[in-house]
Formats: C-alpha cells, structure tokens, sequence
C-alpha cells in the first residue's frame, strides 16, 4: 500500500454492542446506574397540594419524599422536546433519575421521529452521567405502535452514543453497556424489533464512517476495499466482483471513466449482490449509489462562498447509504428477495488527462454526452452505473447521489427530493421512509424541461440551464434506465450532512433496508 498522503491513518474502532432487553417491571424497584422517563408537558400537571397527578411519576416521587417534584420545578424543567435534566435523590433503588421532555402528548407520542429523539437524549445524559447500566420508561405509556416505538428509541440511544474519534489523537469510550426498555411490552416480538433497530443503526453508523473519512485515506480503491469486506463478513449470503479501469473500457463505461481520467487514484467499479441462503427469489432489486470520493469540481472548479469544496469528502454519500444497508442486510438476511448494491467509485479532479469542458463523451448505452460542465460529474459517473444495473436483469433500482446543490435550495438540509415516473414504487418507498423516519418528498419530473438538456453536437448535454436543476439531472438520468425496470432517483446532497455536529448523517440506510424488508418475503 503507498503511504496515505499526510500520513494519516484512522484509529480502529469497535464499536462498543450494547444489550437491549424489553421488561415489564415497576419502575422505582428498577436497580442501575440510571433511570431515564420521558414526559410529556402535560405528564407533569401537578394538583393543588403540588403533588404530580401522573400516576408514574407520582410514585417515584413518593419514594423520593417529594423531592422530585420539588427539584424538577426548581430546575425549570417543562417537559418540553429536548430538555433533560438529571438528578441524584433519596429513596429510589436507581442511582440517578433523569426526565426527559417529549413536548405536547398528541404529537410526541405517534411518530418514529419523537421515540428517536427520546433514545437521542438517553444516550446524550448517559454520556454525561458516566452511566453504565440504563433503564427508559414513559411516565404515560405507549397503547398502540408499541413496538416501532421501541425500535426507533433503541435505534435513537446507538446513534446517539456515536461519536468518531478516528481521527483524533484520543478519544473516549462511552460507558453505557445495557439498557432497559420498560412498558413497551415483553417476548419474542419486541426482541426482534430492537434486534432489527440495532442492525440497521449500525449499518447508519458505518455510512457515517465512510462519509466521514477524509478523502486522503478514502480513496476509490479504499471504498472497494471496505465493500469487499462487507460481502466477506456475510460471505454465507454476499459475492462481490469489483471492476478494474480495464474491465470498465471493455463495458464501454466511456461516461463513468472520464470523470476518472483527472485523478492519480485509479476508479474501481463495485459491485456485490444480496442472496437468500434457501427459498426462492421472487424480486430481485438494485440499490445504486454516487461514488465522488472527492468531487474537485474539475475544470468547472468549485469557487467562491458557499462553493463547499472542503466538504466535498461527502460527494460518495449515496455509496455510503447502499453500503451501509449491505452491512445491514447481511446481518437480517431477508428471505425471497436478490440485492445488487452498485457504486461507480472515483474521483473528479483536474489534470491534463481530465475530461474538458465540451468534450463529447460515449456512455455504455451508446448515447453521447457533451460536457458543458464537469462539475456536473455525479450524474456522468451514474449513467453508466444505471445501464450496468439494468443489465443485471433487476426489476426495480433505487439510485441514491448528492446530486445537486439545486435539490438543497428547494427542499433544505432535512429532506432528500425523490423523482420516479412510477406511483407503485414511490408509494412503497414514501411508506418506508415512514416507517424509517428518513424526510423524502417527490418531485416532478417534468418532461418539458429535456428541452434545457439538448445539444448541438451530440445525444445531450450534461446539465441544463439554474431552472429545475435537479430535475434535469433527474430527467438526465432517466435516458440511462430501461423502460422495463421501475426507477426511482433520490437526490440526498441537502441530507447527507449534519452542519451542527460536522458529520456526516448515513441518511438513506434505513430507509433502503425498510424498502428491502417490504419486497422480501418476510
């Protein structure tokens, strides 16, 4: 291996597995570190002897003499989403007692986004209290959706004990080793769910981790490398072909590749496929994931405020979301369902051997493209991707790609933009996203704007004119599809990135592994 320029090599990680378990117990008899109860505002109404009339609460702070009710106003705590406070009392078996806000019951208590939150915030004061063993419990319990409740709470306190010390020259390890989930209900049912919730947040995190690695130490050849390991790691259910310059020119992959030609790091194609160990394979789906490893902008060189070119790492985060869910569905092994995961991985950047700016250039399908701006390339290096995964007999194909700055301008850092010509497969995607707590909103593809995408001298150009622009790109991807397969493209470069905590999210796996779920036979 040469050396990673500037010498950097990330700190190995294991993350540390932390044991779930459902009960049902009494919570002021639960013995640990710490024991978390999310209220509503309405959950800490108190009667006129200042007494709380929820019947949860008002148990624990009997057993404390009174002074949890005294301490939780003094500390101006509201019950309102996001606030915590954590507290050392008397008379309880738990070492500490923390409240967490959920805010106005009605809309706390249904969504997946809200129980995520709450697992965000357990795992946010068990950090802070050093807490090793933690219980979670809701002063008004659940009645309905019990058990996506839990799941997105579990999945909640694994994402939010993450944090990336990879790169730094130390970092800590969080201490919290088990949590207890109370009163969403006890057996073999919700053990699944939370086993399901875990699986797919550590597939998230390791979408984060790819995002995150610099593009010095993730090259090209680094993100085959980490594919490769995917499909060893679950060889009784994974193959992987990963595709060399050679054997991309001999697939005619003319528009992927002269995206590559600039960079010293040669591009390498990936690709692996998701088979049932038994049974039959009623679908068969592709997930296609953009592969920028560090997208320069090339010629059209990214400039100017707000350019973002030191965040252009991120460019691979549609790779990062399909290999993310690789690792996860190699750990649930969905039944009746055969998953190709493909990523045409390289890098743009500018040399005498890049492609130029009006060059017509010859993707696998046979259509010309002329280059009217290389910093267009996400879309270039997809096209051939897109044909490959149609050759591979498939019946649907999610793509995934930080595509445009204008999907951002449109819909913000919360919500990816997806663009499908076909209502059933929106619908199953819309409903996974649902169920993920992922933001997906559908845009139009609206035909008339292929006008903006015509050329004087070959098939098309690359990128249309500031109006609709990711609808073009949208549009420009179709031309590469078989109108055989159902297709959707979802534009995730406004989600892909968490600003606040500088991280990349791993937006997208979880709701690629709940579209898989629902095309398998499980």
């Amino acid at each position: 291996m040469p050396h990673t320029l500037g010498l950097t090599k990330p700190n190995s990680t294991d993350h540390p597995k932390i044991s779930f378990a459902a009960k049902e117990i009494d919570v002021t008899e639960w013995k640990g570190d710490l024991l978390v109860v999310g209220v509503t505002e309405k959950d800490l109404t108190k009667d006129d002897g200042s007494k709380f009339e929820n019947p949860i609460l008002n148990k624990l702070d009997a057993h404390t003499s009174g002074l949890l009710a005294l301490v939780s106003s003094e500390e101006d705590f509201t019950g309102k989403p996001g606030q915590s406070t954590v507290l050392r009392l008397p008379g309880l078996a738990t070492k500490r007692i923390g409240l967490i806000g959920l805010g106005k019951p009605a809309s706390s208590s249904s969504s997946p986004t809200a129980f995520h939150s709450l697992g965000e915030g357990v795992a946010n004061v068990s950090k802070a209290s050093q807490s090793s063993t933690v219980a979670v419990a809701l002063a008004s319990p659940e009645s309905e959706s019990k058990l996506s409740s839990a799941s997105a709470l579990a999945s909640g306190v694994v994402l939010g004990l993450f944090e990336d010390g990879r790169y730094k020259s130390d970092s800590k390890k969080p201490s919290l080793s088990s949590v207890d989930i109370i009163g969403f209900g006890t057996g073999a049912e919700v053990e699944k769910k939370l086993k399901y919730a875990e699986d797919v947040s550590y597939g998230v995190i390791f979408g984060r981790e790819l995002i995150n690695s610099p593009a010095n130490v993730l090259t090209p050849a680094v993100l085959a490398e980490e594919a490769a390991k995917v499909a060893s790691t679950y060889s009784d259910v994974f193959t992987a072909n990963i595709l060399n310059e050679e054997q991309c020119k001999e697939l005619k992959m003319g528009s992927y590749l002269a995206v590559a030609a600039a960079s010293a790091n040669p591009p390498f194609f990936i690709h692996l496929v998701y088979k049932p160990k038994s049974g039959d394979v009623k679908t068969k789906l592709a997930l296609v994931g953009k592969g920028l490893t560090f997208d320069s902008g090339g010629y059209n060189i990214k400039t100017g405020p707000g350019c973002s070119i030191e965040l252009m790492k991120f460019d691979m985060g549609g790779s990062a979301a399909v290999l993310g869910a690789a690792k996860a569905i190699g750990e649930i092994k969905p039944p009746g369902v055969e998953v190709h995961f493909i990523v045409a991985a390289c890098e743009n950047m500018i040399s005498g051997t890049g492609m130029r700016p009006g060059d017509v250039i010859t993707a696998s399908n046979g259509k010309t493209i002329e280059v009217n701006n290389t910093d267009a390339e996400g879309r270039l290096t997809l096209a051939d991707a897109l044909v490959y995964a149609c050759n591979q007999g498939v019946d649907k194909i999610v793509d995934l790609a930080t595509l445009t700055g204008a999907c951002v301008i449109a819909l913000g850092t919360s919500v990816a933009g997806i663009y499908t010509p076909n209502d059933e497969l929106a619908k199953e995607v819309i409903a996974a996203s649902e169920k993920s707590g992922e933001k997906l909103w559908r845009m139009p593809l609206e035909e008339s704007y292929w006008e903006m995408m015509k050329s004087g001298c070959a098939d098309m150009v690359n990128t249309g004119g500031r109006a609709g622009g990711s609808i073009t790109a949208a549009l420009f991807l179709k031309q590469f599809v078989s109108e055989k397969v159902q297709w959707m493209h979802i534009d995730m470069a406004g989600p892909v990135w968490n600003e606040k905590k500088k991280s990349g999210t791993g937006f997208g796996v979880a709701t690629l592994v709940e579209w898989v779920q629902t095309n398998s036979s499980s």
